[in-house]
């Protein structure tokens, strides 16, 4: 799976306004709200889904990022959008460090296996120290967009 199958390109926040964890995880599930995925009046019990997931555990993966995800009846398939913060966000991260670039995942919980393809594509970039830098480095949301599409077309990128 692609990035380009499942990112929600028009959502993309190049510089998130909020300044915390529930802030951030509000702005992007709302700029998906705002692209027309998440069907009419669910913008709130998706963000406090994603939430509560995250305060079971938090997604805080580290080196600067983190992704908030979570299965819900609202979506028909997979969507995910991204945000940067050029101040950093305490995600509770695992290395204790905060977080500058946010990879925000809804899946349709009828559909486990969509999900986890999804999160395998992200992961499988996110691994790699070069993607990371660049995100990170990324100015626009033009600039996020050409990253995860050359990232499709070059999977060492």
């Amino acid at each position: 799976m692609e990035f380009a199958d499942f990112v929600c390109f028009e959502a993309i926040t190049a510089e998130l306004q909020a300044k915390d964890r529930n802030g951030v995880i509000a702005e992007l599930v709302s700029a998906l709200d705002k692209a027309g995925w998440l069907g009419k009046g669910n913008c709130e019990d998706i963000i406090k889904a994603i939430i509560k997931r995250e305060n079971e555990a938090s997604t805080g993966m580290g080196k600067g990022i983190a992704m908030p995800h979570v299965k819900h009846t609202a979506v028909k398939d997979v969507v995910a959008t991204v945000g940067k913060s050029s101040i950093g966000v305490d995600f509770s991260s695992l290395d204790k460090q905060l977080v500058y670039s946010i990879i925000l995942l809804i899946s349709p919980a009828d559909n486990p296996d969509k999900h986890l393809q999804a999160m395998e594509s992200v992961f499988k970039h996110l691994q790699q120290e070069k993607f990371r830098k660049f995100l990170r480095q990324s100015q626009t949301s033009e600039e996020i967009e050409d990253l995860l599409r050359e990232a499709d077309e070059n999977p060492s990128l």
